[in-house]
């Protein structure tokens, strides 16, 4: 007689959010650039500029997002770590927490409900996010690091550069994959669900088993409606 066989692992179900314009019906990174300039950290007139024109840049599909982050953290490189988080936290209740929906929330529940594991990719640095996606009640976040200064005698603090792969783009889909790897799983073994709106992230939305196009920008749109992708309008 044979042994019965070993009853086989579950697949683990995995979903995956971007952040904003996804989650949050605002851009995070472009309203805490907003925000600084609220506070008087950087020069008004000269940074919105700047601020738009890298927000442009990654709506077209061609930001230098080494550049960009050199800009955005500039300001809490040089105000320095108590200054920069008090700020975060007055941010975190003035923008994030009004902007945050119902309908974000019951998303991410539904999935949690579900036994699903839930994680945020986001190319929005982690100072920013990390917070938020706790505010969202999600504690797995991927998103583009920051690298510290830590020569001897150094503060520690961010030095304006990226640490590692930045979650951008095609780095989505490495860091996701990392991600996976650290757990014992692959994209073959696990059932993965991505929300994005945007048509920076088809890499990751081409790679995972089901993408989901959420409040989805006009290119992203056609592309979804020509391949038969689930178009989700969180914010009506």
């Amino acid at each position: 007689m044979t042994q019965p066989q070993a009853k086989a692992k579950a697949q683990p179900r995995i979903a995956l959010f971007d952040l904003d314009h996804t989650l949050l019906p605002i851009d995070s990174d472009h309203a805490w650039g907003n925000f600084s300039v609220q506070r008087g950290w950087v020069d008004a007139s000269s940074f919105v500029q700047k601020n738009d024109d890298f927000y442009a840049q990654y709506q077209a599909g061609v930001l230098d997002v080494h550049a960009y982050v050199r800009f955005a953290t500039e300001a809490i490189v040089r105000q320095g770590s108590a200054k920069a988080l008090a700020a975060h936290a007055d941010f975190m209740r003035e923008v994030v927490q009004p902007a945050i929906r119902r309908e974000a929330l019951e998303l991410v529940q539904a999935h949690r409900s579900a036994g699903d594991m839930l994680a945020i990719v986001t190319a929005t640095n982690a100072f920013v996010t990390r917070p938020i996606a706790q505010a969202l009640g999600v504690t797995e976040l991927i998103a583009t690091e920051l690298a510290r200064d830590t020569t001897p005698g150094g503060s520690g603090w961010y030095t304006g550069s990226i640490a590692g792969e930045p979650s951008f783009r095609q780095g989505k889909v490495t860091r996701v994959e990392q991600w996976l790897q650290a757990r014992g799983w692959d994209w073959e073994t696990a059932h993965t669900t991505f929300y994005s709106d945007s048509f920076n992230d088809l890499p990751l939305l081409e790679r995972v088993t089901v993408p989901v196009a959420t409040n989805p920008d006009a290119r992203l749109r056609v592309l979804a409606q020509q391949r038969g992708w689930r178009i989700l309008e969180l914010f009506t």
